[in-house]
């Protein structure tokens, strides 16, 4: 595995594949020589999401590239569009959704990239999250 790039391209970057949609890593701890930020793009099928969730030690930024993302951050919802961004606070409660019938395509930018402890806890099945919007299963 590369360590330690400047320069990441379509060859060298990271793919993992999550319930929720197809994860590629641009910046992180063993790819780049990052200490403080992560950046993965995701690819959300169309019928999935990142339901609510929550990172106890770091703050977050999601950027649309495309698609339509129906997002919560605590107990705001909000629908955003490409060029749009929502910031998500240390360990506030948030959940992305796809909510259009093409895949949506954002840039999650996390930071600091090494924390103590779990990087995501996820609440969706808790209350007051689950009362807001049921839990989905894992395939649409």
């Amino acid at each position: 595995m590369p360590s330690g790039l400047r320069f990441v391209t379509a060859a060298e970057l990271q793919v993992e594949t999550l319930p929720w949609g197809r994860h590629e890593w641009l910046c992180r701890p063993g790819l780049t020589e990052a200490e403080q930020l992560l950046l993965v793009r995701v690819r959300m099928p169309a019928g999935r999401a990142h339901q609510f969730h929550r990172h106890p030690h770091m703050e977050e930024i999601i950027y649309v590239l495309s698609g339509t993302a129906e997002q919560w951050v605590d107990r705001e919802r909000r629908v955003l569009e490409p060029g749009e961004v929502a910031h998500i606070p240390r360990d506030m409660v948030h959940g992305t959704y796809n909510a259009g019938a093409d895949p949506l395509v954002f840039l999650a930018i996390l930071s600091p990239a090494l924390g103590p402890g779990p990087a995501l806890v996820e609440v969706h099945n808790e209350e007051p999250w689950r009362s807001l919007r049921a839990p989905m299963t894992s395939a649409p």
